[in-house]
């Protein structure tokens, strides 16, 4: 059928009358149930008549497909299809047009395409319709159709790029508000001022003690602060001083801080095997603050906590 119609119809028939009656005649809207819902509660619907089919079918046609709904108020299958078009359209975002025409009303039209019967749905694009149905379908063909449709005409009609842009914009989520606190606690620690944001991430989590984000900043707040003041000299010490839990200590920040990862791990890993108590418990605590500072899945972690268990266990 549509390619019988591409390039058959002459649309310009109607413009002179168009022009006679004025852009501002218009045929009242349909009552629901009549053919769908009224036009003017979606922008991507609209109710054409012979005065207005110039402006809103043709000339739109030439930034974006135009459906063109040929339907009748005595019909019942229009009142099946018309819905799932005008449900379709509203969610192509602009992309195309559902323009619905009823054809007792405006006879002109139905004669200018030959409808021998309703529902008939055609699709004008660049002026010139190019594809076309009759009859009620089900919903996943007419999506297939309108896909269709689109993608043979993406290319030649610039609406169609834009208004799926712009949808893709629009779905895209909207960016939170910053949180006060969070920004207080980072404008200290670009001041370098370690005491004033650990503070503040403290005191986040005061108040949310499961603020996984509070919680991951405060690890590293306190780790900058004593890599800020490591003493490269301290992993002498701690070599020289196996037993000292606080050389340990000292030593495994100073050899992370120059990124000897590893050996800080291994450091830490063989002082928890020699300690006991609440000093065994407060070297793992600081090593499982130092796994922290990684992301999820660093393969130097993953050893380093299994050394770790077998360590304890």
């Amino acid at each position: 059928m549509s390619a019988a119609m591409a390039g058959a119809v002459d649309l310009s028939a109607l413009k002179s009358r168009a022009d006679a009656a004025g852009r501002a005649a218009s045929q009242p809207a349909p009552a629901n149930g009549d053919g769908g819902t009224a036009g003017q509660q979606n922008p991507a619907v609209i109710d054409v008549t012979e005065a207005t089919f110039q402006a809103e079918v043709v000339e739109r046609s030439l930034q974006v497909p135009v459906v063109v709904d040929l339907w009748a108020t005595w019909c019942g299958p229009c009142k099946q299809l018309s819905p799932v078009l005008e449900k379709l359209a509203a969610e192509a975002g602009g992309a195309w047009v559902l323009a619905k025409i009823d054809v007792d009303a405006n006879p002109r039209i139905a004669q200018l395409f030959q409808v021998q019967s309703v529902p008939t749905v055609i699709a004008i694009a660049g002026g010139q319709p190019v594809e076309a149905f009759a009859g009620a379908q089900p919903e996943p063909q007419i999506r297939q159709w309108i896909g269709a449709l689109l993608d043979a005409l993406r290319d030649q009609l610039p609406g169609i790029r834009a208004a799926e842009q712009g949808a893709a914009a629009a779905e895209e989520p909207a960016e939170e508000p910053e949180d006060p606190r969070f920004t207080a606690a980072e404008d200290a620690l670009e001041r370098g001022d370690f005491a004033a944001a650990e503070a503040a991430y403290q005191q986040i989590l005061d108040a949310e003690p499961n603020n996984e984000l509070a919680k991951a900043a405060l690890v590293q707040v306190r780790f900058s602060a004593r890599a800020e003041n490591a003493d490269p000299s301290a992993i002498e010490r701690g070599d020289a001083a196996p037993e000292d839990v606080d050389a340990q200590l000292a030593a495994a920040d100073a050899e992370l801080a120059v990124q000897r990862v590893e050996e800080a791990f291994d450091r830490l890993v063989r002082t928890v095997k020699n300690t006991g108590g609440d000093e065994r418990n407060r070297v793992r605590e600081h090593l499982v603050e130092m796994f922290d500072l990684f992301p999820d899945g660093d393969e130097r972690v993953t050893a380093a906590r299994r050394k770790l268990a077998s360590a304890l266990f």
